[in-house]
């Protein structure tokens, strides 16, 4: 098969959907992403060939101009269900002025199917003009790929129109690597597949690989904000962090930090070790306990390793994490922004994660629940089938 992927110009959209790419190539199958210019590093560092279309969007110094020096969640606060509805609407508008090139690079790939993440509209309209069977995958609790489909169709209401469609045509298969007990109730249900950690490229640190249980400490807490919370403004938020893990005893507390932050974070408590960002899967095995934004490549991979999260989260989905892990009791969400900015609710939510085993047993469970489901390897044959049949 020839598979033509298309993304959302947003690195960390593209990240979930590695693996399958992986084991599209594994099983011998050509794929070939397509994407804007915000994209193609993440192609490049998961080793898939990939053309650019499009000028980079910069779609974080927008956010980051919006914000006026505050953390999203302290600007905007937590959105309604129906506000996200919005996401998108930073790159859908632009969408249409790239669609006649990406319709004629799928006209000379000419593949046989079409992948793409949930909101990405433009991989519907390239398999309805191609007649091939498109294929969306999740990322993981979903509380946005349905509401953002109402704004798509208004955006793309003249260009469905003028190919006498009555709507945005619909994928042949929307894959869900969220475990179901996780996935938010009244979603568009999908097919299961197992999510498989990809947090980027990544050497593994030698310190890392001679400590990986950590400096004669009874354990270990990650903490890691992804890609993007610092960015927007998240400092002040992870200094609070560390000095609130500064005091918990026989704890070794790993933090990711990029080089630009260290000055502004400043000196952090002894047993605190900042470290580069790393891949996460290289780093969970040997941690107890995990605190994060909500991001739903931290919150999927932290539940692969079947580990209690504290959750901090700042915008869009990533409340939508917290709470579901809070409700299958694998987590503690502390979504108010005053309290994020105390030590003390930090401190004894880690403290209750790491001593209350009733939270490591509902992650060991969720853990459980993530390795029964199907493998990307074998969500490839079901594709197979799929398009011998179309």
């Amino acid at each position: 098969m020839r598979v033509l992927m298309i993304n959302t110009p947003v690195s960390t959209h593209l990240t979930p959907l590695v693996p399958l790419a992986w084991a599209l190539r594994a099983a011998g199958h050509d794929v070939l992403v397509v994407g804007r210019e915000d994209v193609l590093g993440a192609a490049a560092s998961a080793g898939l060939n990939a053309v650019g279309i499009g000028d980079r969007l910069k779609l974080d110094d927008m956010l980051i101009e919006r914000l006026g020096g505050k953390r999203p969640l302290q600007s905007w606060g937590r959105p309604a269900l129906e506000q996200l509805s919005n996401v998108g609407s930073l790159w859908m508008p632009q969408t249409l002025d790239v669609l006649p090139a990406y319709l004629d690079l799928a006209r000379d790939f000419r593949p046989d199917l079409v992948l793409s993440d949930p909101i990405e509209f433009i991989s519907l309209i390239v398999g309805e003009e191609l007649g091939v069977p498109v294929v969306q995958q999740r990322w993981g609790v979903d509380p946005i790929s349905d509401q953002v489909r109402s704004a798509g169709e208004t955006w793309f209401k003249d260009v469905v129109a003028e190919r006498g469609l009555s709507g945005l045509p619909r994928a042949a298969v929307l894959l869900d690597p969220c475990p179901p007990s996780l996935q938010l109730a009244g979603t568009t249900p999908g097919t299961p597949m197992r999510y498989v950690p990809f947090n980027g490229n990544g050497r593994l640190p030698e310190w890392l690989r001679r400590d990986a249980r950590g400096r004669g400490t009874a354990r270990r807490v990650a903490v890691s904000l992804g890609g993007r919370t610092l960015a927007y403004n998240g400092v002040p938020l992870m200094r609070n962090i560390l000095d609130a893990l500064g005091a918990l005893p026989a704890t070794e507390v790993l933090a990711t930090v990029e080089e630009e932050y260290r000055e502004a974070l400043g000196e952090v408590p002894g047993n605190v070790r900042v470290i580069d960002p790393v891949p996460l899967h290289l780093l969970l095995g040997s941690c107890s306990a995990v605190v994060h934004h909500g991001g739903s490549g931290t919150a999927m991979t932290a539940s692969v390793f079947g580990l209690p999260q504290l959750v901090l989260p700042q915008l869009a989905d990533q409340f939508w994490h917290g709470d579901a892990l809070a409700r299958v009791g694998a987590g503690i969400t502390i979504e108010d922004a005053a309290r994020q900015d105390e030590p003390e609710p930090v401190r004894e939510a880690v403290a209750t994660l790491l001593e209350d085993p009733a939270y490591g047993k509902a992650a060991g469970e969720l853990r459980e629940e993530i390795a029964t489901m199907p493998s990307p390897s074998r969500v490839v044959t079901d594709l197979e089938s799929l398009v011998a049949s179309a």
